[in-house]
């Protein structure tokens, strides 16, 4: 009995240990992830973009009129997708799908505007897609959107 209680207490030591290295990580990877964006506002000195309380920094370059999607919304839109250097890595027109199945940049973000609204969001890579980037996005990418929120229901 003493023997399996030891194995156990190993055992949470180490699941412990282990999510606590992956918190500093995350953590780590934030404050990269928040210097590369500074960096880009200074290099881009047109951008007014503003930080909000998640770490996405945004601008809204049109608030459009009407009300303001919630998290619940199927939202139609236009955007594109680019790294810091500027690479466009991807955009879509007429794009329709529920917010809360987007990158949770977008689910903060795509709220910020009404109906006809464009707003340009810096999306640090844990609120897009963290160390697992799709195609042509590398792991732990920043992404700086531009969204037309065309529509919503």
């Amino acid at each position: 009995m003493k023997k399996y209680l030891l194995l156990l207490a190993m055992a949470v030591i180490a699941l412990t240990a282990c999510n606590n290295a992956a918190k500093l990580n995350h953590e780590k990877q934030a404050g990269i992830d928040d210097s590369l964006i500074r960096v880009y506002l200074k290099a881009n000195p047109r951008i007014k973009a503003q930080k909000h309380p998640s770490g996405i920094y945004y601008q809204i370059l049109s608030e459009g009129k009407g009300g303001h999607p919630t998290e619940n919304s199927i939202v139609t839109v236009n955007y594109s997708a680019a790294l810091l250097n500027d690479m466009v890595v991807d955009k879509g027109e007429g794009y329709s799908t529920a917010l809360n199945s987007l990158i949770k940049g977008w689910q903060i973000g795509v709220p910020l505007v009404k109906q006809g609204g464009t707003i340009l969001l810096i999306v640090p890579s844990a609120l897009a897609y963290g160390a697992s980037g799709p195609d042509r996005v590398p792991a732990n990418s920043v992404l700086v959107f531009t969204i037309d929120l065309t529509d919503f229901k």
